[in-house]
């Protein structure tokens, strides 16, 4: 009897063992879209105003290493369907761990306002973090963004549009701080609203669908504002880096919208890396850890490098 407990006691600490992801020490979470817990070495700072819209307040969170002074720094925006979910909904302040400071970023619900004023948001946020980052000591020189579903959109036209005026907008003033970003992260997001019209017009062209919401109509009806609003139609010579992540079971965003960034990308002669994630859905642990989480941490490093 002694001998069988012990040997439980020993497979219940595999178990245990198992569920914490060796590289990020993540524990798995129990539903596997929700954010895993980690144990973070640094500071976190929360709730950071970076804006004020009207009478709302735009909020942002920083995950500091224990060593902040000339950290990397990521900008992290959530997903949720441009209408749920807020700045906690992160997936990557473990990054904090390995020196990296990670900026997680509220903007503006649909249910507040339409687009561009998303996007506008999450340029503010780069441009105040700029002009903030003497007070809190990461470098913002060299700034990779990153994101996942309607974030990834968002962080993928972070990217696209960094020469795009009409798009930059005032949120927060500091006018004289770029917006420009250079490297992009870009998890299971939209890139083309007008081929996604066509191949899920359930979700982009069906009366309160997310991207109709977002758009304020159907994309097949406003195609000019669903290519304003596709990272693949603001593609040129001198947009950043990025770093895709598509699962091959994704049935809320089809894997052909990040197909189309990859290929126009590749068109225009520009460096891009898409990992197809074969067993993925939308979202998920797997994404984030283990091997995905190196090919991350990896990116992140190669391009903050001051030159």
């Amino acid at each position: 009897m002694r001998s069988f407990m012990i040997l439980l006691l020993i497979c219940g600490s595999c178990v245990a063992q198992q569920s914490i992801d060796e590289f990020t020490q993540q524990q798995q979470p129990e539903k596997d879209n929700s954010v895993a817990k980690v144990k973070l070495t640094g500071t976190k700072v929360a709730d950071v105003e970076y804006a004020m819209v009207g009478d709302h307040k735009l909020l942002l969170d920083l995950y500091l290493p224990k060593q902040p002074m000339g950290s990397p720094l990521v900008v992290w925006i959530h997903g949720g369907g441009w209408y749920q979910n807020n700045k906690s909904k992160i997936f990557v302040s473990w990054l904090s761990n390995y020196g990296i400071t990670v900026a997680s970023i509220n903007y503006r619900l649909v249910d507040v306002a339409r687009w561009p004023a998303q996007l506008h948001d999450c340029k503010g946020a780069v441009r105040w973090l700029r002009a903030n980052s003497e007070k809190y000591g990461y470098n913002a020189d060299r700034i990779v963004v990153a994101g996942a579903s309607a974030g990834g959109h968002l962080a993928a036209l972070m990217g696209t549009t960094g020469d795009v005026e009409e798009l930059e907008g005032e949120v927060g003033g500091n006018r004289e701080q770029s917006s420009r970003v250079q490297g992009v992260v870009d998890y299971y997001g939209a890139t083309d609203f007008v081929l996604r019209s066509k191949t899920q017009p359930s979700r982009a062209n069906k009366k309160g669908s997310v991207v109709y919401n977002l758009l304020g109509g159907g994309a097949d009806q406003l195609v000019d504002i669903a290519k304003q609003a596709s990272a693949k139609y603001h593609v040129t010579k001198d947009d950043p880096p990025f770093l895709v992540f598509h699962g091959e079971k994704d049935k809320t965003v089809l894997i052909d919208q990040s197909e189309a960034i990859d290929k126009a990308y590749r068109e225009a002669g520009l460096t891009i890396t898409f990992h197809r994630v074969s067993e993925g859905k939308h979202g998920g642990h797997v994404f984030y850890s283990s091997t995905n989480a190196k090919r991350l941490y990896a990116f992140v490093k190669m391009y903050t490098k001051v030159k």
